[in-house]
């Protein structure tokens, strides 16, 4: 699978750059060294919030894990991998990444019916932007709860813990933008 490789190329680039042990890693992510070095072999393949814990510990963007160094303008739905989350009912494909020029990094989320995910909080100053194409999606963020229906866009503060649950019948289709403020 391609994206096992990509992240595991990525986690272990970081860590080096960094100039980090596994065990340090594991201090600053509060994910076990026996996993880390796994992922790095591309042994396993990580769940988003393993990845979220990586990134955050790295003090990364969370799409920097996924970086294949593409540097394409078009991106199709079908060549996105996706990530998947709650049984596979949390579907997360990574659209455009971070990059140093742009603060941002973007997704395609579908969650299925009864899909959830608790999301960690994202670095410090993070925002996400959303909008709904289909579907109702509940998110909860810094304990307030927010429904949105179809064409119904949320900005929030990502810098702490949030969730998303498909609170409706039908498939849940929505953008989601995080926007990392500059220090």
């Amino acid at each position: 699978m391609e994206i096992q490789k990509t992240v595991a190329r990525n986690i272990r680039r970081i860590r080096e750059q960094k100039k980090i042990t596994l065990e340090t890693a594991a201090k600053l992510t509060g994910v076990s060294r026996s996993m880390l070095a796994q992922m790095e072999k591309g042994e396993v393949n990580p769940t988003i919030s393993i990845l979220w814990k990586i990134a955050n510990g790295y003090k990364v963007s969370f799409s920097s894990l996924l970086d294949n160094g593409s540097s394409a303008l078009l991106i199709r739905c079908g060549e996105m991998e996706p990530l998947l989350e709650d049984g596979g009912r949390y579907i997360n494909r990574p659209a455009f990444p971070f990059q140093e020029d742009r603060p941002f990094e973007t997704y395609c989320i579908e969650i299925l019916p009864g899909g959830f995910l608790q999301a960690q909080a994202h670095l410090a100053g993070a925002e996400e932007y959303l909008t709904v194409f289909s579907g109702t999606v509940e998110i909860v963020a810094d304990q307030e709860t927010f429904r949105l229906n179809e064409g119904d866009s949320l900005r929030f503060q990502a810098d702490v813990p949030h969730s998303y649950r498909n609170v409706g019948p039908q498939t849940v289709r929505l953008s989601m933008m995080i926007y990392y403020a500059r220090p």
